[in-house]
């Protein structure tokens, strides 16, 4: 039997007729009684639940509508009780106010900011509203009222002046009314005029649902040319005592007030709307009672049981064609043994490239067909994946692969050979001097783009080294070829990574170089460790190989005041080796830190630089880097603190220079390390800030004493606006924190007066000095005439 998809091949063990044909059989008996059977349990299911549902719908309604009818109830109450209030309370309780005569005898004249904050304590004390204001036509106060209450009013007034409005409108209406009424309907009609001023409506107060009422509470004489109105304004919000008094009358269980429809799964919302415009004010969320649901528990035993039936027929079943069923596991497990594609990226796996590689191999054999094998690594895979943890790296992997074969030819194959490294088998590449540039520049472009991860909360930049040889020009052989393109692309790491390389003999040489170097830095290190500790167990004159030998430099930093006199140093480790010369970090960090050498090589570099901060000024630090390997390591708080003791230099002058992503993991382990470094005195600095994973809660958690400003914003000074308005930004934020900060990359005149006024503390770069050995560090000599540090401004190196 042979299953055949795209570029899949599978074929499995050949089965007779017999256990086809009884396999269908006992297939097709298994699903008439499994369809019967889940038929009948369906419709029961499904008319339980439908029934179930219909009912809790209409509970539901029902509680909907009562909460809606007792909403409206409780606004045409406000309106109602203060329409009375302002009809016939005033005229009890201020008769002289109304019986006296002249203009001075109606309540405008009498009403005063006393009066008026009178009748707001009554209607709030007496009918329970939680706030009242006395207003005129023009919405301003009268009456006394404390700051709070003045302050809450202003922040009110802008929606009040809609309701006021109305209310105004219709007290000019009842006045014309009364004015042209015969004195025997005076009366009767002056009365439905002053029950239509007083007005209620549902809306949103400082984000709280309130029902606001509004009622004149003076009248129009016969004597006022122009009466000026009164108007009580009250306020009663429905989310608190009101709400809870609803919930109780309507049978809400667990009623609260939420901004926003976020009832959990047993709740429901129920939407408020403003009176005036519609506009949704808040929702009213409770649990509701549900009878349907209930039903539906009680209905679980029994549908349990017919559950429980079902499996029993069903179990029958299987024993009858266990023997056929153990067959189909069999080719089943069989079928996955052979899949030939990546689980995570779907893409042809190592098997797969394989078969296909050697089918290209057997149709070039005897043809002009040219085919290019390419073999392509992430690079920088490994620190995103122990930054951001495996979901995020194997997310990146993902999107690498897609990015890849949006670049393909339908023709070429792309496949995961495991972890980060992909094979490429580009076919039928006759103009290959320019089909391969094409393909391979593309594709390092398209991976060199930042990959956003975890949903947009991290970003990272990789991108990716490819070694490529063409088919057959490099053999006819496949371990052969695939080895050249190994070579090939070992040599687009060591000259840089993020590029690609074409295969040439030359290259041959270089196969194994990264293990020698390795193998060489391992020696370097041991000798270097044995002519410096101390103890009888060391023999330093034991014979090694001369692979030359570490060294430290150092980069002097300088204080930016007047002077620019050198307050530290940071140490920077340089091997000069024996045959290939003085070689920089770019050239063996990495091979250190894959062949886990970078904590070794830390240590030493630290030890170095602390013995000869032990001879400078005592006003003076030395920085040195730490890698976020020795970061992760637990003991490595007490390795700084054996060193500090060993050497005697105190912790205040050793600065330890981090990058952000050390940081950005939010390991506790890195948290316990610093905070045990910074309790002794020990200073931490953030190097490079702005360019990695910048996070500035990392300022504060971490407790940093010092950020280092990149030399790419510096160089910016001048000649882009922007580059002075980030440093500018960073200084500003040091200083309101009380942390130092470091500009690195001082190359002129201008960038170190420019830095120095922007407010930078410290000043680092080739205008004051480039990296140089400790015996031509002269920076912290003392002048014998004022014994002060000397500084070498304007020096290159």
């Amino acid at each position: 039997m042979v299953f055949r998809g795209p570029g899949l091949h599978i074929v499995l063990p050949s089965s007779s007729n017999t256990f086809q044909k009884s396999w269908i059989a006992s297939g097709r008996i298994l699903f008439l009684i499994a369809a019967s059977g889940l038929g009948a349990i369906g419709l029961v299911v499904l008319s339980a639940l439908w029934a179930g549902t219909e009912s809790d719908a209409a509970a539901l309604d029902r509680q909907r509508h009562l909460v809606n009818a007792r909403l409206r109830e409780q606004v045409d109450e406000v309106a109602h009780v203060i329409g009375q209030f302002g009809n016939g309370y005033l005229t009890r309780v201020y008769p002289a106010a109304r019986s006296t005569g002249g203009s001075s005898s109606s309540l405008d004249a009498v009403l005063s900011a006393a009066a008026g904050s009178a009748i707001s304590q009554t209607a709030m004390s007496a009918f329970g509203y939680d706030q009242a204001f006395v207003v005129d036509e023009k919405a301003q106060l009268l009456m006394l009222a404390d700051a709070q209450t003045e302050k809450r009013y202003r922040w009110m007034k802008p929606l009040f002046l809609p309701l006021l409005q109305d209310a105004r409108l219709g007290v000019r209406q009842g006045t014309v009314s009364n004015e042209r009424t015969p004195s025997s309907m005076e009366s009767r009609l002056a009365s439905a005029a002053r029950s239509k001023l007083a007005l209620a409506n549902l809306m949103r107060l400082e984000g709280r649902p309130t029902i606001v009422g509004i009622v004149a509470i003076n009248e129009a004489t016969e004597r006022q040319s122009q009466p000026m109105r009164q108007f009580l304004i009250v306020v009663r919000f429905i989310d608190g005592a009101a709400l809870d008094e609803l919930s109780r009358q309507q049978g809400l269980n667990g009623a609260r007030f939420a901004r926003t429809a976020d009832a959990d799964d047993n709740e429901v919302a129920f939407q408020i709307d403003a009176t005036a415009n519609g506009e949704p004010i808040g929702f009213i969320v409770w649990r509701p009672d549900l009878p349907g649901s209930r039903v539906i528990g009680r209905l679980r035993p029994a549908l349990s049981i017919a559950a429980l039936v079902i499996a029993i027929l069903f179990s029958v079943l299987l024993v009858r064609l266990r023997s056929s069923l153990g067959e189909l596991k069999k080719s089943e497990l069989h079928a996955r043994q052979l899949a030939l594609h990546d689980v995570l990226t779907s893409l042809p796996n190592r098997a797969l490239f394989a078969i296909r590689f050697d089918e290209c191999l057997a149709e070039t054999r005897n043809s002009a067909e040219r085919s290019a094998v390419a073999l392509l690594d992430l690079d920088r895979f490994k620190a995103v994946n122990d930054t951001f943890g495996h979901a995020a790296g194997d997310e990146l992997i993902r999107m690498a692969a897609e990015r890849i074969r949006s670049l393909l030819r339908p023709g070429d194959t792309l496949a995961r050979l495991g972890g980060d490294e992909f094979a490429l088998l580009l076919r039928d590449i006759r103009d290959h001097d320019h089909v391969l540039p094409a393909i391979c520049d593309a594709i390092v472009a398209e991976l060199g783009k930042p990959f956003p991860l975890l949903r947009g909360e991290a970003v990272a930049r990789v991108g990716a080294s490819i070694g490529v040889t063409v088919v057959p020009d490099a053999g006819r052989n496949a371990d052969d070829i695939m080895r050249y393109a190994d070579v090939a692309l070992y040599e687009a790491k060591m000259g840089g990574r993020g590029q690609w390389r074409l295969y040439s003999s030359s290259m041959d040489g270089g196969r194994n170089a990264r293990d020698i170097l390795k193998n060489e830095l391992r020696e370097v290190l041991a000798k270097g460790m044995a002519s410096s500790a101390d103890g009888p167990h060391v023999d330093p004159s034991a014979n090694r190989p001369d692979f030359g030998s570490l060294e430290v430099y150092y980069q002097t930093v300088h204080r930016a005041e007047a002077g620019y006199a050198a307050s530290g140093a940071e140490a920077l480790v340089r091997w000069r080796h024996s045959q290939r010369g003085l070689l920089t970090p770019a050239s063996f960090i990495p091979v250190a830190e894959e062949g886990g050498l970078i904590d070794a090589l830390g240590f030493w570099v630290l030890r170095e630089a602390c013995r000869a901060a032990c001879k400078w000024p005592e006003d003076t630090f030395v920085a040195v880097n730490v890698s976020p390997a020795q970061l992760r390591r637990p003991n490595f708080a007490e390795e700084v603190f054996t060193v500090l003791q060993e050497t005697g230099l105190p912790p205040s002058r050793l600065e330890l220079e981090l990058t952000e992503s050390s940081l950005i993991e939010d390991n506790s382990d890195v948290y316990t390390v610093l905070k045990s470094l910074r309790s002794r005195g020990v200073q931490v600095s953030l190097d490079d800030f702005g360019t990695g994973f910048s996070c500035l809660s990392h300022l504060l958690r971490f407790d940093i004493d010092r950020i280092k400003i990149d030399r790419s914003f510096v160089s910016q000074l001048g000649t882009k606006a922007n580059g002075a308005a980030i440093i500018g930004a960073i200084v500003a934020l040091s200083r309101n924190l009380g942390i130092s900060t470091t500009a690195e990359g001082v190359e002129t005149e201008y960038q170190r007066d420019f830095l120095a006024a922007l407010g930078c503390t410290d000043l680092q770069g080739y205008f004051f000095s480039k990296p140089v050995p400790l015996g031509d560090l002269d920076s912290f000599r003392i002048a014998e005439s004022a014994g002060l540090l000397t500084t070498a401004p304007g020096a290159v190196g």
